[in-house]
């Protein structure tokens, strides 16, 4: 990992540090307080959920594309076409061990030509710390979007307003 940082840097290659997350309508109940006494009760919430897959870039840059439908390696697949629109360097796409990075459905991709400058680069299993979108994850979920309900296209708009705004109004930096 260390080498594809130092390559990344030199600018031999663009890394892609690349994840999964979801964003429900309707924020989690965190905590709650009931009067002594008195028996606490919570109805639960339906909401839809906006899965987006995104990349941040060694470049600086972010790419995120979301789905109100389920992830799938197809998904996937079609991301990691999208991801090589935007380099047009070797790109080594840092990702983790869920099932659907290592499907068929991406593997066959490697066989198509414009696919020879994507390498797969899989982090040990257990160590999220290792993907640097993690950290992205937790600032956009927990300081970067207000804490409140949303309908669909005010979570879409938030979110873009987000990657539009991204190394600008919303910095993240690595020690």
């Amino acid at each position: 990992m260390e080498q594809l940082s130092r390559q990344a840097q030199d600018g031999e290659i663009e890394l892609a540090y690349v994840d999964e997350a979801g964003f429900s309508l309707a924020p989690p109940v965190r905590s709650a307080w009931t009067l002594r006494g008195k028996t606490h009760k919570a109805e639960p919430q339906k909401s839809g959920r906006l899965n987006v897959m995104g990349a941040l870039f060694s470049s600086g840059g972010l790419y995120l594309s979301g789905t109100w439908g389920t992830m799938t390696a197809l998904t996937f697949a079609g991301f990691l076409s999208r991801l090589l629109l935007q380099t047009s360097k070797p790109l080594v796409v840092v990702v983790d061990n869920a099932s659907i990075h290592a499907a068929k459905a991406v593997s066959a991709l490697f066989r198509l030509p414009e696919f020879k400058r994507l390498t797969l680069y899989f982090l040990p299993p257990y160590s999220p710390e290792l993907n640097r979108i993690e950290i992205l994850w937790h600032k956009i979920k927990y300081e970067w979007l207000p804490f409140r309900k949303y309908t669909r296209s005010e979570l879409v708009d938030a979110l873009d307003g987000i990657q539009a705004g991204f190394g600008k109004q919303y910095l993240l930096t690595f020690c």
